[in-house]
């Protein structure tokens, strides 16, 4: 990469001595050095060393750590008096299933699944959502649980349902930063839907693409629990760039967790990862932790299908009295450590993602052929 800014290069650091210690430092995530277009830009002029270092994916969480652990790094460099490292990232779109195409104001869409209903499937998505937005990426939200839909509670955002610009879509509920849609902000909380799969596939379909999302980095979608026919044609409808299969640390629970995962692979959508949810129950008092679902359940399972467990979740009961209430954790105790917790599986499974074929089908020229 040739350097820039100031134009020359300054004879007594070599930038090659530069390189090799940005090298040195590794990707938090995947493992992989700083190096090629990881270092996206370079300066070096009198003894000051300046690198700008990019990731394609949010880490908003540990920059701060990966600069300092970089200037470090330089100030080892002989003839380096300077170092200032800086770091951003840029989100790519990622392939979809080959029929199908991505939406245009949405990069990459996550289904969060299960197996079965009971394992905290929607708290997850949530607080994953915003875990993303925590680390600098645009989130949204989109609840395909027609049957049972959360979303509106979890994030507190009952209340007038959207709004229409054109008269044809509808505009995402914003909460908590997020953008969100769910078929709960159209009906009341006690109106059951009694729908057939088809009418609930339809307007899953509608919901996804009649909403004006506006230029999102990851829309989440809180798919419906089971295995069933619903589950695998929105599979097959809904444009997918990887999914997370959330499960609890019980065998019965795993054994419906791998049949989500064999689906998802079935329909050719990437399972980037497992969440182990109530992975070990914390007294609110004592604070003692207890596994009371068991334990090491999905890191098993993880191991015997080749994905990576991304994280484990304890059993709190302070998580579900704050999406009960509109106030999920991220959003309330940003500081907390089941916070954090939730924010470093967001950074793993979007580093995850990053890994993945990228979708070019919009950066291709429309070609025309003409008879003259």
């Amino acid at each position: 990469m040739a350097l820039f800014g100031f134009g020359r290069k300054d004879s007594t650091v070599s930038e090659e001595a530069v390189r090799a210690a940005l090298a040195k430092v590794r990707d938090p995530e995947l493992g992989q050095p700083f190096e090629g277009k990881r270092v996206h830009e370079l300066e070096i002029k009198d003894g000051t060393v300046r690198a700008h270092l990019r990731l394609g994916y949010p880490a908003f969480g540990v920059r701060e750590a990966i600069c300092r652990e970089a200037e470090a790094a330089l100030r080892e460099v002989e003839g380096v008096k300077v170092a200032q490292v800086t770091l951003d990232w840029v989100i790519e779109p990622h392939a979809v299933q080959k029929t199908l195409k991505r939406l245009p104001e949405v990069r990459n869409i996550i289904a969060v699944a299960s197996g079965k209903g009971g394992v905290g499937k929607s708290t997850t998505a949530v607080n994953l959502a915003l875990a993303l937005q925590a680390e600098g990426a645009k989130v949204g939200i989109l609840d395909a649980d027609i049957y049972g839909p959360s979303i509106p509670r979890m994030l507190g955002a009952e209340g007038e349902p959207p709004t229409s610009v054109d008269g044809r879509s509808l505009e995402p509920k914003r909460a908590h930063g997020l953008q969100s849609m769910s078929i709960g902000f159209l009906v009341g909380e006690d109106n059951p839907m009694i729908w057939r799969g088809p009418m609930v596939t339809s307007a899953l379909q509608q919901l996804l693409n009649d909403t004006r999302w506006h230029d999102l980095d990851y829309l989440i979608i809180d798919m419906p629990p089971g295995t069933g026919d619903i589950q695998l044609t929105l599979a097959q409808k809904v444009p997918v760039a990887g999914v997370v299969i959330v499960t609890t640390p019980q065998d019965i629970a795993l054994l419906d967790a791998k049949k989500g995962l064999k689906m998802f692979e079935r329909v050719d959508v990437p399972v980037l990862g497992i969440i182990e949810n109530m992975s070990l129950h914390v007294c609110s008092n004592c604070g003692h932790a207890e596994p009371i679902f068991g334990e090491g359940g999905g890191a098993r399972m993880a191991a015997e299908y080749g994905v990576e467990l991304l994280g484990q979740l304890p059993l709190e009961r302070a998580i579900r009295e704050q999406v009960d209430s509109g106030r999920p954790t991220v959003a309330v105790e940003p500081e907390s450590p089941t916070a954090k917790i939730y924010r470093a599986i967001a950074r793993r499974l979007a580093a995850r993602l990053a890994q993945r074929a990228k979708d070019y089908s919009t950066k291709f020229p429309t070609i025309v052929v003409k008879n003259d």
